[in-house]
C-alpha cells in the first residue's frame, strides 16, 4: 500500500493561485497512476485530476485550463498546480494512488488515500 501525505491549501482569495503537494511512500512511485479529488461540505469527492505512469494527464471538466497535475519521481511527490481560484472551488483535497479496476474518475478505484488538504477559497 502507498502511504500519501497532502500539503499546501490555505485560505486564498479568488483569482489566487495554489499548489499542493503530495509525498507518496510505500511502493514504487513512478509505476502507479495517482490522482486528485476534491469534495465540498455536503458534495460527493469529485474527480480533479489523474496522471498515469506514461505521462498522460487528465482533467474533470470543472477544472480544465486552470488546473495543472504533475509529479516528481525523483521526490516521490506529486503536484496540483491551481490557477484563477474560484469560490466553487473550496473543498478538501485528497491525494490518491494506487487504482484498481474500475473508472480512474471513480473515487471508490483508488485504494490508497491522504488526509486531504483544505481549500477555501473567498470572494
Amino acid at each position: 500500500q502507498v502511504q500519501l501525505v497532502e500539503s499546501g491549501g490555505g485560505l486564498v482569495q479568488a483569482g489566487d493561485s495554489l499548489r499542493l503537494s503530495c509525498v507518496a511512500s510505500g511502493r514504487t512511485f513512478n509505476r502507479i497512476a495517482m490522482g486528485w479529488f476534491r469534495q465540498a461540505p455536503g458534495k460527493e469527492r469529485e474527480f480533479v485530476a489523474r496522471l498515469m505512469w506514461t505521462g498522460a494527464t487528465y482533467y474533470g471538466d470543472s477544472v480544465k485550463g486552470r488546473f495543472t497535475i504533475s509529479r516528481d519521481n525523483a521526490k516521490n511527490a506529486m503536484y496540483l498546480q491551481i490557477n484563477s481560484l474560484k469560490p466553487e472551488d473550496t473543498a478538501v483535497y485528497y491525494c490518491a494512488a494506487d487504482p484498481g479496476q474500475g473508472a480512474y474518475s471513480n473515487p471508490a478505484t483508488f485504494r490508497s488515500w491522504g488526509q486531504g488538504t483544505q481549500v477555501t477559497v473567498s470572494s
